[in-house]
């Protein structure tokens, strides 16, 4: 079956009302792109980030706020299309005052499977060593002997294990004896790296991270490995500027800190890396561009942190550390 994908130009005051003009014309499901939003998340977050894609940032000058939905290509779907297009030219004298937007529509004709499934095909199991391997959902790998399996749905958000800056911190976190080890996860994301440590045998798992939404989502990847229990906790929260969260984390001290974030940021967090951890205990971080590795690592040291490991993958840095 083929379909159509619609896109309505609107703006950010007009999602709301095209939205439920769609669900009056029988639209239940839609897919709301608001260039608001995203020239927000860019502004925010812009001060954590070492490098930003040129495209990145052309499109946080052109983007358009839209209104996506799906229609099946048959008389039917273009039936209710053609009704949505007369109807919709008579919605802004309905909603006086309000700015709509162009109300342009765009129509892409797709294949079920290009649109439903065939993002899956960019996503293969990812072999860290003979210890672990990362598995999209729907894949089947044979393990090798002692191998585990890290089961993860990449259509989320965040951090799928194939980043440069991940693979670092997996494989360095596989050369730790991390048996019934304390876990602190700085920045979780997905939870990647707290279910790696879960699997490679860490008796207890402490993951943090700015977004509510990684909480969700750490949560929803820990279940599918079946390590959503009380060995992993997951807590949303700045330790930077949350006195009471980063005492909270530092009360119990851990064996092992796992931060794979940004320069600005490692280099934020080097006095709390010292309260959280044990005395000779490892810190290990990532997400380091090469270009910053000596100024971020300079800084570990003058808080006592002597680099026990380095390493460097297509112009990314991560380093073991102790105390």
């Amino acid at each position: 079956m083929n379909w159509a994908e619609i896109s309505i130009q609107t703006t950010t005051e007009g999602i709301e009302i095209v939205t439920g003009f769609l669900m009056a014309h029988g639209v239940n499901q839609v897919m709301i792109e608001d260039a608001a939003d995203f020239q927000n998340f860019l502004s925010d977050t812009t001060v954590y980030w070492d490098y930003v894609d040129e495209g990145l940032m052309e499109k946080m000058e052109h983007c358009d706020t839209k209104v996506k939905f799906y229609l099946t290509d048959t008389p039917d779907g273009y039936e209710t299309l053609s009704q949505i297009r007369s109807d919709l030219t008579r919605l802004p004298a309905a909603e006086e005052g309000i700015d709509l937007g162009p109300l342009t529509v765009e129509v892409v004709y797709k294949e079920q499977e290009e649109w439903e499934t065939a993002w899956q095909k960019y996503y293969h199991p990812i072999e860290i060593s003979g210890n672990l391997i990362i598995v999209p959902e729907w894949e089947k790998v044979d393990l090798k002997p002692g191998q585990k399996q890290l089961l993860l749905n990449p259509g989320m958000a965040f951090g799928t294990g194939g980043h440069n800056t991940t693979r670092l911190v997996l494989s360095m976190l596989d050369k730790l004896p991390v048996e019934g080890e304390k876990v602190l996860d700085m920045g979780c994301g997905s939870g990647i790296l707290s279910i790696a440590a879960l699997l490679l045998g860490a008796g207890e798992v402490t993951a943090v991270d700015i977004d509510p939404l990684a909480v969700k989502i750490a949560g929803e990847n820990a279940e599918l490995n079946g390590v959503q229990d009380e060995r992993l906790s997951i807590i949303a929260g700045n330790v930077l500027t949350d006195d009471a969260l980063a005492d909270q984390l530092a009360a119990e001290p851990v064996d092992l800190i796992l931060a794979n974030i940004v320069a600005d940021v490692l280099i934020g967090m080097a006095p709390l890396f010292v309260r959280c951890l044990k005395p000779g205990g490892d810190l290990i971080i990532s997400g380091i561009i090469t270009e910053r590795a000596e100024e971020v690592l300079s800084v570990m040291r003058e808080y006592g942190f002597a680099v026990a490991d380095q390493q460097e993958e297509n112009g990314w840095c991560a380093a073991r550390l102790s105390h």
